[in-house]
């Protein structure tokens, strides 16, 4: 007995030594993390593959191939491809020999298309060889043909023509961008002329690419604007979604509309035409019905939460709702005999629910207590396999199968070794019912080494959108943990604008930008305080970026109790956001009006209007080629500051865009955000 108990205290403190040895996470661990995409089930529900990112601080060395494994987890994972070039939207033909994907390899001057023989093994093919390119490979039923896209000039039908003003475009001397319409920008670049359109090629050797837009008249239109395709189930017809007033979109919401062209020529079929947005169209496997996404446009409603529609093929009368019991937003879905399988969005998770295309309650499938399954994948056997992408707050994206009881098994380990070292305290969620009467969500995260005893400094992280929220899921340009590790622990919050709580929630931001979403987080952070004994109320700050951003300026204009702030790619003045992001009607929806009509909304939520209260040190950073929050906000914030003396920084990444993207500029912005937070906390 004295032996066993002595090894007894031997094992005890062995596995003591062996918890202890966990570390806090660094950024290094955290970018190095393979990146695991999207998952793609063979029609027999045999094998799935997925990308697979091997990143690097050094961009050269970065690694990007598909992998393979068996949907019932009997093998390891394994490479595909090895190529110098990384490869992306891959598909499985319907009779699942072969594999399509896109790559930019040697000897491309744009991305193209490429077929691997899957059953037979052998190199890849490339398959298109446009001068424009091609993406998003989509087979046709019987395998025979592919769908695809590729960006080309205007009225430009033929590969042959486009390469002639490519050649054109190289011999121009002068350099200057001409628009008589809007947009000009998106998101981090100015748009050019090109558009998108669709292709079909055959798959038997020596086909050429037909753009099936050559004799669509809606595409010779300025506002044209495509989006996304599919084939009917015969393989004789492509379905497109399509705008026709996109140039419009200054003062209203452009219009996307379903279309259906014939693969043999001829002009276009208008199939919707009312005030709602339509997306993803897709066949139920009979034929008989399309689905789609749709969602309710220009009613002057600062959100839309899309709802996925039914209608009668090919007369496309007997429009109904399918998930009218459902009130949340819709990841993706897919459709599998006679059920629609989605994933949704759900207070802070991703999860799986299903939907009959009869019509009837929406049924939740998933069964998980955390973390988030995304981008659904199935085979198109009888008894349906299922793969997803899922994720949690303590580790990020693996390959997961979806099992009958609703649970889901592990097909992928790459992170687990790394993940197994670290100290990644998990999350809590807690709610509160703020002073307006609305119940609110919050996430606690604690920082490696968490003593209930100690009292730890409260870090406030708001997250951008509005539409957005924060998930149980992993992250890297405002990672938990890593925010968390010096020693703080982090309330996130879901304000009114955040999406997974009801349409309605979400739109209730309307008319009232900052002011309620700050003082929702606000009143969370202080019920935070009440209830945790470890939190130091004494000791607060305050930081987010894009519309986090905005309320970081929000809150140095109205409140003095963060001890600092940090404002990335944040607004301002809502007057300049207006005057120069990429996107303004739905800034002018927010505020009741355009600027000059100076509504109540515009000029008592506007923190510039307020610098003269700017009192609080502010760490501020912007991307230059940020054109959805541009440099002018970012440098007008710091004039103010400047001016009324208080302590603050100012970081511009030249390279960068509304995200922090790059490997050493983003632990460059860890480590000042650190080093901010550790001088004023």
């Amino acid at each position: 007995m004295k032996r066993l108990f002595a090894l007894s205290i031997t094992c005890f403190f062995l596995f003591g030594a062996i918890a202890q040895e966990k570390k806090p996470i660094t950024h290094e661990d955290m970018w190095l993390m393979k990146r695991v995409g999207s998952p793609a089930v063979s029609p027999d529900g045999i094998w799935v593959i997925f990308g697979v990112t091997e990143p690097s601080y050094d961009e050269k060395e970065q690694i990007n191939d598909i992998w393979i494994t068996a949907t019932d987890g009997s093998t390891k994972a394994r490479k595909l491809t090895s190529a110098k070039a990384g490869e992306s939207s891959y598909t499985w033909s319907p009779d699942g020999k072969q594999i399509a994907f896109v790559a930019k390899r040697d000897g491309d001057e744009e991305a193209q298309i490429y077929l691997m023989n899957f059953k037979e093994g052998g190199e890849a093919q490339r398959f298109t060889t446009l001068s424009t390119g091609a993406s998003e490979p989509r087979w046709s039923p019987d395998g025979k043909q592919i769908l695809f896209n590729s960006k080309v000039f205007p009225k430009c039908y033929t590969d042959s023509i486009n390469k002639k003003r490519i050649e054109e475009e190289k011999k121009i001397k002068y350099k200057a961008r001409v628009y008589t319409g809007f947009p000009i920008r998106d998101f981090d670049h100015w748009l050019d002329e090109k558009q998108t359109h669709a292709f079909v090629q055959s798959v038997e050797p020596e086909s050429k690419a037909k753009n099936i837009f050559s004799d669509v008249a809606i595409s010779r239109l300025e506002g044209f604007q495509y989006s996304d395709a599919t084939w009917s189930t015969a393989g004789n017809e492509i379905i497109f979604v399509a705008s026709t007033d996109v140039n419009t979109g200054a003062y209203q919401d452009p219009i996307f509309q379903l279309y259906k062209v014939s693969v043999a020529g001829g002009d276009a079929s208008q199939l919707t035409n009312d005030k709602n947005d339509y997306g993803k169209p897709t066949l139920t496997n009979d034929g008989k019905f399309l689905i789609c996404y749709s969602t309710p446009t220009n009613n002057y409603k600062i959100y839309g939460q899309n709802k996925l529609v039914r209608f009668d093929w090919p007369d496309m009368k007997n429009r109904i709702v399918l998930n009218k019991d459902l009130d949340r937003p819709i990841n993706n879905f897919l459709i599998r005999n006679s059920t629609v399988y989605m994933s949704v969005e759900d207070q802070g998770r991703d999860k799986i629910f299903s939907v009959s295309v009869n019509g009837s309650d929406s049924k939740l499938i998933s069964t998980g207590k955390l973390g988030c399954l995304t981008n659904l994948s199935a085979s198109t056997t009888k008894n349906i396999v299922f793969a997803s992408n899922y994720e949690n707050a303590c580790a990020p994206i693996e390959i997961h199968s979806l099992l009958e009881d609703g649970s889901s098994r592990a097909l992928t380990s790459f992170n687990e070794s790394k993940l197994a070292q670290l100290d990644l305290q998990p999350i809590e969620t807690v709610w509160f019912t703020s002073s307006r009467g609305k119940k609110i969500r919050s996430l606690i995260v604690k920082p490696a080494g968490f003593d209930p005893a100690k009292k730890y400094p409260l870090f406030v992280v708001m997250h951008g959108g509005p539409a957005g929220s924060w998930k149980e899921n992993w992250g890297y340009r405002w990672n938990y943990h890593l925010l968390a590790k010096p020693g703080y622990v982090l309330i996130l919050t879901d304000y009114t604008g955040s999406t997974g709580y009801g349409e309605k929630f979400s739109q209730d931001i309307q008319y009232d930008p900052f002011k309620g979403p700050a003082q929702e987080i606000n009143e969370a952070a202080a019920d935070a305080i009440k209830r945790f004994p470890f939190i130091d109320g004494s000791r607060q700050a305050a930081g987010g970026a894009s519309y986090g951003g905005h309320l970081a300026n929000w809150m140095q204009a109205t409140t003095t109790h963060y001890k600092c702030l940090i404002s990335h790619a944040g607004l301002v003045n809502s007057v300049s956001q207006w005057g120069t992001s990429d996107g303004i009607y739905g800034r002018e929806v927010m505020n009741g009006g355009t600027p000059w009509t100076q509504t109540k909304i515009w000029k008592e939520q506007n923190p510039y209007n307020f610098a003269s209260k700017f009192k609080t040190p502010m760490l501020v950073t912007i991307g230059e080629l940020d054109y959805r929050v541009p440099i002018n906000n970012s440098i007008e914030n710091w004039h103010i500051l400047q001016r009324q003396k208080v302590p603050s920084k100012l970081i511009v990444f030249p390279e960068e865009n509304h995200w922090i993207l790059k490997a050493e500029n983003s632990r460059f912005f860890y480590k000042e955000l650190n080093a901010w937070l550790a001088q004023y906390l």
